[in-house]
């Protein structure tokens, strides 16, 4: 099958490599210069594990093509995804312009029957405002659907190869033939392919994230309770998520989630909700609860030090949202260093992957990038986990004590056990557990 995919970012590199290594032909169609050279270039501007394989050879076998010529595009492809940025707005809407654009541009491209599918994630009713823009622009038959991606970031290949389900709205016989025929190679293993109404299935991409978000929040929340009561949020976790109504992911207790998807769509769920009359509670109190998780572990540094930490230097380990990926959109660890430099304090960061995005989009943050995790905790006075890579798993306990000014770690993702810290003679701080402080 012929297939276009406009917009390469994330969603849009991944959806096109994925179905180029079925065997389709696929053009993805970019207005970024810099991102067209990368790829002329056999270079990816994005990491993801395993990705840049399944690239190269869909490329050398001819498979995957890039482009900025969007009308060509359009004539070579039958089905058409948008994969383009939907950033939310002050009032935390998502912005629908560049998917409008484009679908103005398609309409006035197309000379015969194409199907456009939204793969963007985008608000109930884009699916209707795409079909009523498009019908107004030409007389072509078309078909509008909404298939909404499940990529987990660092997982997103075997996500995408190996999907749990698939997700179609579409009203028409046409598309759901086409969409089906398209999906048939990813589905052997008998996961399904779920057809629904479009407005359903738009609802159910921010569903599902929004359900993923407030597991994330209550647990933090109980990692709060923890505290006060001297509990231990890790023990509690494995009392919960040995339930399989509940299940073991997405309880883990942290500084609160963050990247390009939980955050923007929680808020627009939330935005929906209000323009609907139908405020929703609960997510309101899931957006409140991750912002104020990040402030209390901050507050938590700055106690440590009586209040005060200005000429401390801390190392950071971490500047990603998660591991595996070099995603630093709505980043914890952002946060964290724009709190403590601005309380004058010193940051040396280290991310295996993340330093370039952060140098790139964040230029002016007043921090020193230390060339290995180590290299970070020179004269620094305590090291602070923030994203839990699984190089920082298993350190050099008696390497950090000897470079660091005082045995001092604080950890905002539980990555270390407490018995382990106190046998090391470390003053370790986590989330939701017993302090561990060294014996003087």
């Amino acid at each position: 099958m012929n297939i276009a995919v406009i917009g390469t970012g994330y969603v849009g590199l991944v959806t096109g490599v994925g179905f180029a290594e079925t065997g389709n032909k696929v053009v993805c169609v970019d207005n970024d210069p810099e991102k067209l050279n990368m790829f002329a270039a056999g270079e990816i501007p994005i990491y993801e594990p395993g990705l840049k394989p399944l690239f190269d050879r869909n490329v050398k076998e001819g498979r995957l093509t890039f482009t900025n010529d969007l009308k060509a595009a359009v004539n070579f492809a039958q089905v058409i995804f948008l994969a383009l940025p939907t950033p939310p707005t002050e009032d935390g809407s998502a912005d629908l312009q560049y998917v409008l654009r484009v679908a103005e541009d398609i309409a006035n491209a197309m000379t015969e029957y194409k199907l456009l599918v939204n793969k963007s994630t985008v608000p109930v009713g884009t699916a209707d405002k795409v079909r009523a823009l498009v019908a107004s622009k030409t007389n072509v038959p078309f078909d509008v659907a909404s298939n909404p991606e499940f990529l987990r970031e660092g997982e997103a290949v075997a996500d995408f190869m190996k999907p749990e389900r698939v997700v179609v709205g579409c009203d028409g016989e046409r598309a759901r033939e086409l969409l089906a025929e398209l999906y048939k190679p990813f589905m052997r293993s008998g996961n399904p392919v779920i057809f629904m109404d479009v407005r359903s299935a738009e609802i159910t991409k921010y569903a599902a994230n929004a359900f993923l978000a407030t597991k994330i929040s209550f647990m933090n929340e109980i990692s709060r309770l923890c505290e006060a009561t001297g509990a231990n949020v890790d023990q509690v976790r494995l009392g919960i998520g040995s339930d399989s109504r509940i299940g073991k992911r997405f309880i883990f207790a942290g500084v609160g989630y963050g990247g390009s998807c939980f955050p923007k769509d929680v808020k627009a769920l939330a935005h929906t909700a209000r323009e609907h009359q139908r405020p929703m509670d609960i997510l309101e109190a899931v957006m409140r609860v991750n912002e104020s998780q990040k402030s209390a572990f901050i507050q938590k540094i700055i106690d440590y030090y009586g209040g005060n930490v200005a000429g401390k230097t801390f190392a950071i380990w971490g500047l990603a949202f998660k591991p595996n990926t070099d995603d630093v959109r709505e980043a914890p660890a952002l946060e964290i260093i724009a709190a403590l430099t601005k309380a004058g304090a010193n940051v040396a960061a280290f991310d295996p992957e993340a330093m370039g995005q952060v140098q790139k989009y964040h230029p002016n943050l007043p921090i020193r990038y230390a060339a290995d995790a180590y290299d970070a905790l020179t004269d620094a006075d305590a090291l602070v986990v923030v994203t839990e890579w699984g190089e920082f798993r298993n350190p050099d306990f008696d390497r950090i004590k000897q470079t660091l000014k005082s045995k001092t770690v604080f950890d905002g993702r539980n990555v270390y056990e407490l018995d382990v810290m106190k046998k090391h003679g470390f003053d370790y701080i986590s989330i939701g557990r017993p302090t561990v402080k060294a014996e003087k």
